[in-house]
């Protein structure tokens, strides 16, 4: 029997669909790659914010990720939104015994602007997590904050976030003012890559759900990390390209549309 290619993700649940696990499972559907899913918190929100997370308890989540990988060892693995700074240390231990490829999407702040995060759950993640993270995919304001000292130079914030142990870093730049997208990807042994994407019309519910889960399928599949990074931003520059709206809010993007 052939084993199936899949990708543990952990992250927050969103009822709008637009963002969170659903947007692993479509995202990884669509790359023929199967989601294995644990819900680190869920939310109440709507396609324009978020008002409130409800963090799972670290000590089932320690359960759950004990019992599922002693029967299935995933390709790779996507982290996304974490409920609670108590989270932290219960994910690392499972992560590191994996030694997988780890896309991590930095999830901060709701696109609507409400903190999602205590204020010292991005200095955590540095130090706790990033040492294991192969690709990290904040946006610009993202790296921001997790690199307050940086005078709001994306170069520094990267050199810095580099240094914590991740192999790639990917700072996008949807939340900019540029007129294009500008991404910006770094890496500790490669020169910087700048990506320009056309600038949509719309705002979209999910962008960064939808890219970190799509280079995870890729590294699963048996992407080198520049290669996942590369196809990723295609893939959800198409997926974005294809955005409907499920509410009154931001569009959701088209996953299952070609």
């Amino acid at each position: 029997m052939t084993p199936t290619t899949a990708v543990l993700c952990l992250s927050g649940h969103d009822p709008v669909g637009g963002a969170g696990l659903q947007a692993d499972i479509e995202t990884l559907s669509a790359h023929g790659v199967h989601a294995l899913g644990l819900i680190t918190a869920l939310t109440v929100q709507d396609s324009r914010n978020v008002r409130q997370v409800i963090a799972t308890d670290p000590a089932l989540l320690d359960e759950q990720l004990a019992l599922l990988l002693a029967d299935v060892r995933p390709d790779a693995v996507k982290l996304g939104l974490l409920g609670d700074i108590a989270q932290l240390p219960v994910i690392v231990r499972h992560l590191a015994r994996l030694n997988l490829p780890l896309v991590c999407d930095p999830v901060l702040r709701a696109g609507g602007g409400t903190d999602l995060v205590a204020v010292d759950y991005p200095d955590a993640l540095r130090r706790q997590l990033l040492p294991l993270v192969t690709v990290l995919t904040p946006n610009a304001s993202e790296a921001r904050r997790l690199v307050p000292g940086a005078g709001g130079d994306l170069d520094v914030c990267a050199d810095a976030l580099l240094a914590d142990g991740c192999m790639r870093v990917l700072i996008t730049g949807g939340d900019e003012r540029d007129i294009e997208v500008i991404n910006r990807c770094y890496g500790r042994d490669t020169p910087t890559r700048i990506c320009e994407w056309p600038r949509l019309p719309e705002t979209f519910h999910g962008a960064g759900c939808t890219l970190a889960s799509a280079i995870a399928a890729r590294l699963a599949l048996g992407d080198t990390p520049d290669e996942a990074i590369d196809a990723g931003q295609r893939w959800t520059q198409g997926a974005l390209a294809r955005a409907v709206a499920v509410g009154g809010g931001r569009r959701i993007p088209g996953r299952f549309i070609e």
